[in-house]
């Protein structure tokens, strides 16, 4: 038996299908984000990043970068193994509590990433109650559709952001059923925010559990960085608040904050965290000084803010489709997946521009999209420069221009 043509027919119907993805080799510039070096095929060239989620540029921060060699230098690089054979380093105990800080609660767990806090975080908590049903938003990420689907338990599917759907399915279901609702405070494709008191307000009614995904907004929104929930006033309503340290927080984990008997629930039933090798004291150690430097410093959210709004500004002004969003991700409809790619190469190798296409299964098919994430260091040059080169690539192939996508919306 041929095992490599089943693997072969397997890419081909990705491509076939215009979903292959082909990775860029970036070598990033310490001190120069959003500049980085591109290994092309032909030689090396700088660009520009246009689509990090490091958001905030924290992983290049002198305090960042400063604690996680310190800490590899007094502690060396691994961690051991799992937190249950080689212990828990100290700078995973001092980053935990940090967490519960941000977020206000009284316990806080630590992962490996942030897919793997949902994933085994939404099915532990699920299995742990008897006959529990799970209420996910229609958009939640793979990450939390995964967690639901592992539970093994009832769900419910709710129109994205339609509280009053959410109720009626809430209405139907028995009073005294434990009830799980997950969701998004921040939607990374269409930069939407979730409506997290009307929810919370369905979920106090009908005696329901919440638990929401904050990967997108923790260390952008709230005047400490703990995300949407602290911004709208609402994390003591929450039962569980999900995050990453990969993305404004510049390092890699993922976390969940909730109550003490919840956590240590999680701590003592998940097989993805229990059998899997803990974060490096160096991660550790640099997450902590990314979140401590984003509790009192304003400066990056207010600056990110304001670099997003004079991205949309200038898009919008070159009759470019900027999809409406109320947040800091700026996407541009293309509609096609094909010319989705073709405009992203052309952006980098014809204007030393990086953007990844955004396409079906991320999004829906025919929503094809070029997502834009500005950074506090993407400055009015940079700006004017994309514009002018995502000018030229709409033209050059014929892609919408914002009024061709209003009338389609």
């Amino acid at each position: 038996m041929d095992y490599t043509a089943f693997f072969t027919q397997a890419l081909t119907t990705l491509r076939d299908e215009r979903r292959y993805r082909v990775f860029a080799d970036l070598e990033r510039i310490a001190g120069r984000f959003p500049h980085a070096v591109w290994h092309a095929p032909d030689g090396t060239r700088e660009v520009v990043i246009w689509c990090s989620n490091d958001y905030l540029g924290m992983a290049q921060h002198p305090k960042v970068v400063g604690a996680m060699v310190e800490a590899a230098s007094r502690m060396g690089t691994g961690a051991g193994g799992t937190r249950n054979i080689a212990g828990t380093n100290h700078p995973l105990v001092e980053l935990e509590r940090e967490l519960a800080d941000l977020h206000r609660k009284p316990a806080a767990l630590v992962f490996t990433s942030g897919y793997i806090s949902n994933q085994t975080g939404i099915a532990t908590i699920a299995r742990l109650l008897p006959n529990c049903l799970i209420l996910s938003d229609a958009l939640n990420h793979n990450s939390m559709i995964e967690g639901v689907r592992q539970a093994g338990c009832e769900k419910q599917i709710w129109r994205h952001n339609d509280v009053g759907h959410l109720e009626e399915l809430l209405k139907a279901a028995a009073l005294d059923q434990p009830k799980l609702i997950v969701f998004e405070s921040l939607y990374s494709m269409d930069g939407d925010v979730a409506p997290v008191h009307a929810i919370c307000d369905l979920a106090k009614r009908y005696g329901a559990m919440t638990y929401v995904d904050e990967v997108h907004a923790v260390g952008m929104y709230g005047p400490r960085g703990g995300g949407i929930t602290e911004r709208d006033g609402a994390m003591e309503r929450i039962d569980v608040i999900e995050g990453t340290l990969a993305k404004a927080f510049g390092c890699l984990g993922g976390y969940i904050a909730a109550s003490t008997e919840l956590v240590d629930a999680v701590r003592s039933y998940a097989p993805g965290f229990i059998f899997t090798t803990a974060l490096p004291p160096a991660i550790c150690a640099a997450a902590s000084a990314a979140i401590r430097h984003l509790k009192t410093s304003q400066w990056e959210r207010d600056r990110h803010q304001d670099r997003a709004a004079k991205v949309k500004a200038v898009l919008t002004a070159a009759g470019l489709p900027v999809m409406p969003s109320d947040t800091h991700i700026v996407p541009l409809l293309v509609g096609d997946p094909e010319k989705c790619k073709a405009a992203c190469d052309m952006l980098l190798a014809e204007h030393g521009i990086y953007i990844q296409p955004i396409n079906y299964p991320t999004v829906p098919r025919g929503m094809e999209r070029l997502r834009i994430t500005p950074s506090p260091y993407h400055d009015d040059a940079l700006i004017d420069a994309l514009a002018e080169a995502l000018v030229d690539v709409w033209e050059r192939l014929a892609l919408p221009n914002r009024g061709r996508a209003l009338a389609a919306e």
